[in-house]
C-alpha cells in the first residue's frame, strides 16, 4: 500500500529460516518501490485466532484520517480451519507504521458458516466502497472443486455480512486464492482507486490456482448493485485464461499509486532449486519487480511494464542497431555485467513467408517451446536473447520468439526456456512460454525487455503484453562470467534494429 508518502510492503516470512512453516507478516517500507528498509514483523500469531499463522491478506486505506485496516485470514486450530481477522496501527501518526494491534472486541470479523468448508477460505482482498453505502471485499474459496469468490459487505469495517451468492465462480477450477478485484480505464494508462466506477471501466478478476500454482485472470463488468461480475467472452475463463505472466508468478497482488495515478503489481516468485540450497543461501522466495499495470487499447488484455523508478538503477549503456541475424548466429553483447542488467531489443523481419505451420493440436505453449526449443532451427525464428550464458554456451537461459502460420493468422509463441540454464541436474527446469497477440501484417517486428539478476529472468515481450518470470541457477555462467548473446536460428534473416542493455546497481536495503 501506499500511505503518507511511503509504500509498505507486507509479506508472508518465516522467522525462523530459509524453509516453509512459522508464517508471519514481514514489513518493509520505500519511498521509491526500489530501496527498501526492513522493519520488524506487522503481525506475527498472538491469539488463539490466529494461533496457527498469520496468512495473506490486504491493505485499505479508510477515508476521514481514519488510515489503514489490514484484513488477514488466520489458522485457528490443526484441521486449518481459517478465519478473518483485522489489524491496524498502533499509533498512526508513526510514518512507517511499526507497530499493529489486533482488537480482541470483533476479531475474528468473519467466519465461515457451517455449509462452508472452513479450510478453504482464505485471504480477503482490498476493500471498495459502493454507492449503498457498503464497503464490500472479496474471500478466495471453493465449493466440491468449483472456484469461487465470495462478497461480503459491511458498514463500519468490523460487522461484516455474507452476499448471498459469490461474486463470480468456475467449475472445476479448484479453490481460489489470492484473488484481487479493481477497475482499469478504458482509455490510457492510469490506474483508478478500487471504488471508482462508470461507464468508461472495465473490471478485473484475478484469481490463484491452489491446484494448478498458477493464476488467471479475466476482464469484464461488474455490476455492483447485483453483487456480480461477467466476464466479457475474449479470453478463457478457467486453467487456461488469460495470465499476468507465464512463469514463476504467484500469489499476486495490486494497489492504487494515488502519488503517480497508477496501479502497481506484485507479485512472488519462489524458488526452483532444492531446499537444502535454500538453507545454505539463508533466504528463500523474492518479490518480482512492481509492475505498472492497465488495459490494452483493445480492451481484451493487459498490459505490464515494470515502474519507472527501476530506470534509477541504470548505469554503463551499450547499444547495438541494425544488424543482420543469419541462421546461427550468436551475437555477444559486450561491455555490460551481463548477470545483472536491463535490455531492451527490437527485433524485424521482412517477410512472413517461412514461417512453420501451427500444429492444431497444440494447446499449451509451454509443450510446443519445449518440443521446438531455441536451438531447433525453424522458418521466422526462434531469434532472441541468450541470458546468462557462459562463455561455451555451456549454460544458457533463452529469451525468444517463434511464429508460426496457422489457417487465419500467425500466432507468435513467446519462451523463457530454463532447460539450459545449469548444469545442476536437480532443479525445477521448466519450459515456460506464452502467445503473444500481436498483428505482424503491417508491422514486422517484435520487442522485449529482459531484467537479468543472478537468479532471475523478467522478461516482457510485445511491450508487456506476454510477460515470463523464470528462476534459474547457473553455475558457471555467474557474476562476471555470465554473458549476453542476440541469435536467431531461423531460415528468415532478422534485423536487430536496436539493442539497449544497462548495467544495473545494486538496490539499497538497510
Amino acid at each position: 500500500m501506499y500511505y503518507n508518502g511511503v509504500y509498505h510492503l507486507f509479506y508472508q516470512y518465516n522467522p525462523k529460516g530459509a524453509v516453509w512453516g512459522n508464517i508471519i507478516w514481514g514489513h518493509a517500507v520505500s519511498k521509491d518501490l526500489i530501496n527498501w528498509k526492513e522493519l520488524e514483523p506487522a503481525l506475527y500469531p498472538s491469539n488463539p485466532f490466529d494461533k496457527y499463522g498469520c496468512w495473506s491478506g490486504s491493505a485499505t486505506i479508510l477515508p476521514a484520517g481514519k488510515g489503514p485496516v489490514i484484513l488477514y485470514t488466520g489458522v485457528i486450530d490443526k484441521h486449518n480451519n481459517e478465519v478473518q481477522l483485522y489489524a491496524i496501527p498502533e499509533n498512526k501518526s508513526d510514518p512507517f507504521l511499526r507497530k499493529w494491534i489486533k482488537p480482541k472486541t470483533f476479531n475474528p470479523i468473519i467466519v465461515a458458516e457451517h455449509a462452508m468448508n472452513a479450510s478453504v477460505f482464505r485471504d480477503p482482498t482490498t476493500a471498495w466502497w459502493t454507492r449503498d453505502g457498503h464497503w464490500r471485499i472479496l474471500i478466495g474459496g471453493s465449493r466440491k472443486n468449483r472456484g469461487m469468490a465470495y462478497t461480503y459487505r459491511s458498514k463500519d469495517f468490523v460487522k461484516w455480512l455474507r452476499v448471498k451468492h459469490p461474486i463470480h465462480s468456475v467449475a472445476s477450477t479448484g479453490t481460489w486464492e489470492c484473488p484481487d478485484f479493481y477497475p482499469v480505464s478504458l482509455k490510457g494508462k492510469n490506474g483508478l482507486d478500487i471504488s471508482t466506477v462508470g461507464n468508461s471501466i472495465k473490471h478485473v478478476l484475478k484469481n490463484s490456482l491452489d491446484k494448478t500454482r498458477f493464476e488467471y485472470y479475466t476482464i469484464g463488468t461488474y455490476f455492483w448493485n447485483k453483487d456480480k461480475y461477467i466476464p466479457d467472452n475474449t479470453s478463457e475463463d478457467g486453467w487456461g485464461g488469460l495470465r499476468y505472466d507465464y512463469g514463476n508468478f504467484y500469489a499476486s497482488k495490486s494497489f492504487f499509486d494515488p502519488s503517480k495515478n497508477r496501479r502497481v503489481l506484485w507479485a512472488w516468485a519462489n524458488e526452483s532449486d532444492s531446499k537444502e540450497d535454500d538453507v545454505k543461501k539463508g533466504w528463500a522466495g523474492i518479490q518480482s519487480i512492481p509492475r505498472t499495470v492497465w488495459l490494452d487499447s483493445d480492451g481484451r488484455q493487459l498490459v505490464q511494464w515494470p515502474v519507472e523508478e527501476l530506470n534509477s538503477l541504470r548505469e554503463k549503456e551499450v547499444k547495438l542497431s541494425k544488424h543482420k541475424l543469419k541462421k546461427g548466429d550468436y551475437v555477444k553483447v559486450k561491455g555490460i555485467t551481463a548477470a545483472q542488467a536491463d535490455v531492451e531489443v527490437t527485433f524485424s523481419f521482412s517477410s512472413l513467408e517461412k514461417a512453420e505451420a501451427f500444429d492444431s493440436r497444440w494447446v499449451n505453449p509451454e509443450d510446443i517451446c519445449a518440443e521446438k526449443g531455441s536451438k531447433d532451427e525453424g522458418g521466422v525464428g526462434p531469434f532472441g536473447l541468450l541470458t546468462l550464458a557462459s562463455e561455451k554456451l555451456e549454460e544458457f537461459t533463452p529469451v525468444f520468439f517463434r511464429i508460426f502460420k496457422a489457417p487465419h493468422k500467425h500466432v507468435i509463441l513467446m519462451c523463457s526456456d530454463a532447460r539450459s540454464s545449469s548444469l545442476k541436474r536437480e532443479l525445477y527446469k521448466p519450459s515456460f512460454a506464452g502467445f503473444v497477440d500481436v498483428d505482424l501484417s503491417n508491422n514486422k517486428r517484435l520487442s522485449l525487455r529482459t531484467l537479468i539478476d543472478h537468479s532471475v529472468v523478467e522478461s516482457f515481450g510485445a511491450g508487456g503484453k506476454t510477460n515470463i518470470l523464470s528462476r534459474v541457477y547457473p553455475t558457471l555462467a555467474i557474476k562476471k562470467k555470465a554473458h549476453l548473446f542476440v541469435f536467431n536460428n531461423g531460415t528468415e534473416h532478422i534485423t536487430l534494429e536496436n539493442l539497449k542493455a544497462w548495467n544495473m546497481k545494486s538496490a539499497r536495503r538497510n
